[in-house]
């Protein structure tokens, strides 16, 4: 037997990282045997899936477009490892125009918008996929739609960056002003006692009590697209805002209104969530590689998911994880519940 196992030739994969991928972003291979005598080959599911690097130890290889299978294997059909299982993504709705995270309700319904240009009227403002998978038109007329979040009665806040106003919905999708003058009015989020946080990404994180009063809570550094808003288990609230800067931070602002920097070295951060372990995900890219970033309570950073265009996320019911890009909203199993967020 010691002997047969000497000859095995197969090309064997001793790990696959991240954890998961979508179309178009990058697995690293490592093993030995991958070159093997030709030039590698590489499947996921049936699709081939080119390899932008390839060694007898390593191979880096892109996710193909239309990609619904994780099942990979190196090698020919005379000659393939034992396949692995990698986490993709698969597109649930395409055409939209989301800015941040996506809106999960208890029921599994997710909320993304069709933001626009600035000034930008379009006819749908926020769409619907509802837990069965159909895409609907929700919320019309309303400019610029751009952060979401939801309240302890799953009722849907949208702020509207052009306005500086955030509106809160109905389940027919009419929406009324809840507070105005916010700014640049991006993200959203609320803190266990009903609380809203608002980031006007010029510069100020606004609360808002239940009664509506307004109060500044934290000032940071502009911006040029949107601050990000979550609340950690420690009870702090976690911020992401992409400067000009290819080495931007990830703030923590205590209860009280101090800010800390939790993590810095992300290029282009933008949304976040946490899990029910209390570790951090970010949309951003880590090292040059561009995906969701893990960040430890510890402050250690790697990257979970590879993919490009990755503005926003936000975890589902089954363990599972939906992702918004610049036009698309995919649904990966994370292998990880999500933190309630109140």
């Amino acid at each position: 037997m010691a002997f047969r196992r000497a000859l095995d030739t197969r090309p064997q994969i001793s790990e696959v990282t991240p954890y998961a991928a979508i179309p178009g972003g990058e697995f690293q291979i490592r093993g030995k045997g991958l070159a093997g005598p030709e030039r590698a080959v590489v499947r996921l599911g049936e699709a081939p899936a080119p390899v932008v690097i390839g060694s007898d130890s390593l191979l880096i290889v892109r996710v193909p477009e239309g990609t619904t299978k994780g099942e990979l294997v190196v090698g020919t059909d005379h000659e393939k490892s034992v396949p692995y299982t990698c986490g993709i993504g698969v597109q649930i709705a395409e055409g939209l125009h989301p800015v941040a995270n996506p809106a999960v309700d208890r029921r599994g319904n997710i909320f993304t918008t069709f933001s626009g240009s600035r000034g930008q009227r379009t006819p749908v403002s926020i769409y619907k996929v509802e837990a069965g998978g159909t895409l609907t038109p929700f919320v019309s007329d309303l400019m610029n739609a751009t952060g979401l979040a939801l309240d302890a009665d799953d009722v849907l806040y949208a702020a509207s960056r052009h306005e500086g106003t955030v509106y809160r919905t109905t389940d027919a999708g009419n929406f009324t002003p809840y507070v105005e003058g916010m700014g640049v009015a991006t993200g959203l989020a609320f803190d266990r006692d009903g609380n809203l946080y608002v980031g006007d990404r010029s510069g100020t994180v606004f609360k808002v009590s239940r009664e509506r009063q307004i109060y500044v809570f934290a000032t940071l550094e502009p911006s040029i697209a949107a601050y990000h808003l979550a609340f950690g288990p420690d009870g702090h609230l976690y911020i992401t805002g992409p400067t000009t800067l290819s080495f931007d931070s990830v703030y923590r602002v205590s209860p009280a209104g101090q800010v800390e920097t939790f993590y810095r070295g992300l290029g282009r951060p933008q949304g976040i969530a946490f899990d029910i372990d209390g570790n951090l995900y970010v949309a951003a890219s880590l090292g040059g590689r561009r995906g969701v970033v893990r960040i430890s309570q510890d402050r250690k950073a790697e990257l979970f998911l590879s993919g490009p265009s990755i503005v926003g996320l936000a975890f589902a019911p089954g363990k599972t994880m939906i992702l918004a890009t610049a036009n698309s909203l995919y649904r990966v199993h994370a292998g990880v519940a999500g933190r309630p967020l109140l």
